[in-house]
């Protein structure tokens, strides 16, 4: 009896040292942030200083791709690994408990992420991991928020896939009609910048978790840079200064630059580096994954602040959200790992996608194979330590059967430096 008391609370010991030993992961997730959109991506307008320093000091890969071209399928891609097709979650969460009379019959999607799929935080929960979400959501209804997806701990994650406005109390007046509320945040006061908040929120469990010493799995999927397209007033005023002093063409810029979309990019970064200097204070840099992606393109239709200009720019990539073409699905991926050997400030052109996060994030946790569930994704690990590396795959299939106003349902394959895109109708 003695001896088996003892092997217990060995087993139970050594289970507390090895999950003491495995790193943090900070998974922050940006919506409908278009490729182009940083700086250390090419873009000539939005200052995105903090973003550029996570490139410089990990990798930045140039060929990744968001599973699906819209949220949620993408969202339930990074959490399961799986492909949105398999998941039976092709289109946003709202739209899938509609079928228009189009010309194509489209499919029955679920509205949630089955509760039977394991997710990330399950197997990182089960591995002594605790589990935060905070932000975006859109994977279900209340029957499928966060906490019965493996996380202690959900702030601000609801059915809503945007909030009624970005500035507080983040919600409208009138009950679901248009009321899209962020739940679990602290009173503010008029003027309070959501993207603020949930960063403050984001800093109070990295300070907490950190004195606990125990990891952490913090699920950052912020709200922006969703419509509605509300920028912080100095920094939309900034820009219509930068936008104002750009060379032009017959009186007009270049490019078509939306100046509130240009600062809600620009307060986007600012949070990011709010939570990376947390994370050097904390003194947890060394041992803290951070990840940071986008769930789709940018969206390339105008808003109301500024008829006939785009929110977003994706050039040198073609259109954007609810497209397969490149501008709808390829987007930024910058991976900061204390276990990644590659040089600091690497590029990685080998193309990857959203599917790949699950076994790559398990795998840098030392949790490699830990689960039995099947995915669509590869672990990346190996391009952490040599970017030029080949990932183990033949090719990437994207399946967007339904209608946008960028496109008609469509498929595309990605193989090698080709891509096949075959609309499924008469074309786009």
């Amino acid at each position: 009896m003695r001896w088996c008391l003892f092997t217990f609370l060995l087993a139970i010991g050594l289970g507390l040292a090895s999950a003491a030993d495995r790193p943090n992961v900070v998974l922050i997730v940006a919506d409908d942030l278009g490729w182009s959109d940083l700086a250390c991506y090419g873009n000539g307008l939005h200052e995105t200083p903090n973003l550029d320093g996570l490139a410089s000091q990990g990798i930045r890969f140039t060929d990744y791709y968001a599973a699906s071209p819209v949220c949620t399928p993408t969202r339930a891609s990074i959490l399961t690994g799986k492909h949105p097709a398999r998941l039976h979650m092709t289109i946003w969460r709202e739209a899938a408990l509609e079928r228009g009379k189009r010309k194509l019959l489209e499919p029955v999607c679920l509205d949630s992420l089955p509760l039977e799929e394991t997710t990330l935080a399950e197997v990182l929960r089960e591995a002594g991991y605790h589990t935060a979400h905070i932000g975006k959501w859109h994977l279900g209804r209340a029957e499928a928020y966060p906490q019965a997806h493996g996380f202690h701990e959900n702030i601000g994650g609801t059915l809503w896939g945007a909030p009624q406005t970005f500035f507080y109390p983040y919600s409208g007046d009138q009950y679901f009609a248009d009321w899209r509320y962020v739940p679990d945040l602290e009173p503010g006061e008029p003027g309070d910048y959501l993207t603020d908040a949930l960063t403050d929120k984001a800093l109070e469990i990295l300070e907490r978790e950190t004195k606990r010493k125990r990891p952490l799995f913090l699920n950052l999927w912020y709200h922006a840079v969703h419509t509605p397209i509300e920028g912080k007033p100095d920094l939309v005023a900034k820009y219509q200064r930068k936008i104002a002093s750009m060379e032009t063409t017959f009186g007009k810029p270049e490019i078509p630059w939306n100046p509130d979309y240009a600062a809600m990019v620009e307060a986007l970064d600012q949070n990011v580096g709010r939570v990376l200097r947390r994370i050097d204070e904390l003194g947890i840099g060394d041992e803290t994954v951070v990840v940071f992606t986008s769930d789709n393109g940018g969206f390339v239709n105008p808003c109301k602040l500024h008829p006939g200009v785009p929110v977003a720019n994706n050039s040198p990539l073609r259109s954007g959200k609810g497209s397969c073409y490149e501008g709808g699905i390829r987007v930024p991926l910058i991976v900061r790992s204390p276990n990644a050997s590659a040089q600091a400030g690497s590029t990685c052109r080998t193309p990857a996608w959203s599917c790949d996060l699950f076994p790559t994030l398990l795998g840098q946790c030392g949790l490699a194979g830990k689960t039995a569930t099947a995915v669509d994704g590869v672990d990346l690990s190996p391009l952490l330590k040599d970017p030029t590396a080949a990932a183990k795959r033949e090719a990437l299939f994207f399946h967007y059967p339904h209608y946008y106003p960028t496109t008609t349902p469509v498929s595309a394959i990605r193989r090698g430096d080709w891509k096949l895109v075959e609309y499924l109708g008469d074309g786009p």
